[in-house]
């Protein structure tokens, strides 16, 4: 864990603006694993570890990066750079890690299910569900809290939420209360007419999923992601500890040297938005299933499908995006996968899946980035995360 010193200057460092980004919306040889009873996969590429490489010798470039390709029972990791600067220790398939935004995906997973299980509508309404939320929000339905076209404020952007994160980073908030802090705001725009990336929505959500099953929202997680999907690694936790071993996160602000934030910040202030931890292993196991034909019935998996062209997750992923309900449509130049995006202090994420559901990439790097945080390093990052999924969907 970090010293209570890197601590102090990571929180003294905190802007509104740094932590705006931040909520939007958390050199090794290669390694060759066996993803499963299939053993190891095919020979490396060079060309795509020498990227990797490249990725880590930028100057404001992460630590590590760890990129797992799987097709079928095979698997193919390919790291550079370190997972944990104190030590040297490479980044793992089974190191714990923020999976930031890519909690959307799993909000999704739990809402849609519901669906499926008639217990919950895509038209159903924050009004015939939450009751006790802002009247002018009542009008807002499940899909559009899906798409990110519901209007409502983000309240990571709120001041007095950022005030409290300033001043401890480690604040342990009431989670099913976040919504509080835009409570008195009105809608951005009329709900459906246009879109807007929102933490808000997840919150909202996870809360409609808990007032029509009388559950916590994190045992619907197992009883309806965690365990069907055989996920032991992934977890929703309120506090800032990661379960051991996770792979550090870093500040990288050159000239400064990298500064570990891998705990610098609590999980309750992001919850179904951005709150859970995964590893890569488990990741690529929930994007399969997630991203695949079989987790949902025909029906919600095609209106799960309705993409919204040129609307993107945060950051935007490889190639042309196209926003679903919980679902982006990335379309590269070698073909399309279903996933999601993310970036919280220390990490950005990709999990996407091939349509069919039998091929994953996970790509994750140990610092952040977005279209607001290095922006120069995000669109380094986008290409070689096409040139990955080139990779996945050769000859599929």
């Amino acid at each position: 864990m970090p010293s209570s010193a890197p601590v102090r200057r990571y929180r003294a460092g905190l802007s509104a603006a740094a932590l705006a980004a931040v909520l939007g919306g958390l050199l090794a040889p290669a390694q060759a694993v066996g993803a499963g009873p299939g053993g190891t996969g095919p020979a490396h590429d060079e060309r795509l570890q020498k990227q990797l490489e490249q990725l880590v010798d930028l100057e404001d470039g992460p630590p590590g990066v760890i990129a797992v390709l799987t097709k079928g029972k095979k698997a193919q990791v390919y790291t550079a750079g370190v997972g944990d600067l104190a030590t040297g220790r490479k980044p793992h398939v089974d190191d714990h890690m923020r999976i930031a935004s890519i909690a959307k995906a799993f909000s999704g997973a739990v809402a849609l299910k519901l669906v499926d299980k008639k217990l919950l509508s895509l038209d159903d309404t924050i009004g015939e569900v939450l009751p006790e939320q802002p009247e002018d929000w009542h009008g807002v339905t499940l899909r559009q809290l899906l798409q990110h076209t519901s209007g409502l404020p983000d309240y990571s952007h709120s001041e007095a939420f950022l005030d409290i994160l300033r001043a401890d980073p480690r604040h342990v908030f009431d989670s099913r209360k976040l919504l509080d802090f835009v409570a008195e705001e009105p809608l951005l725009f009329q709900p459906g007419r246009l879109y807007e990336y929102s933490n808000s929505d997840n919150i909202a959500v996870a809360l409609m999923a808990e007032a029509v099953t009388g559950k916590r929202y994190e045992d619907l997680l197992k009883e309806l992601v965690y365990r069907p999907l055989g996920l032991r690694r992934t977890s929703l936790p309120q506090g800032y500890r990661l379960p051991r071993p996770f792979l550090h996160g870093y500040d990288v602000s050159p000239p400064a040297a990298p500064e570990d934030i891998s705990e610098a910040i609590g999980a309750s202030g992001v919850w179904a938005s951005g709150g859970i931890v995964s590893t890569p292993a488990d990741l690529g196991a929930f994007i399969r299933a997630y991203g695949g034909p079989a987790f949902l019935s025909k029906k919600t998996r095609k209106e799960q499908h309705a993409f919204r062209p040129g609307d993107s997750s945060e950051p935007a992923g490889p190639g042309t995006n196209a926003a679903g309900l919980a679902l982006f449509q990335y379309t590269t130049r070698c073909g399309v996968l279903y996933g999601h995006t993310g970036n919280t202090p220390g990490y950005t994420q990709l999990a996407a899946a091939t349509p069919d559901g039998t091929r994953s990439l996970t790509f994750t790097l140990n610092t952040q980035t977005s279209k607001s945080v290095k922006p120069a390093l995000l669109a380094r990052l986008r290409t070689v995360q096409e040139n990955f999924a080139c990779a996945l969907l050769k000859d599929h």
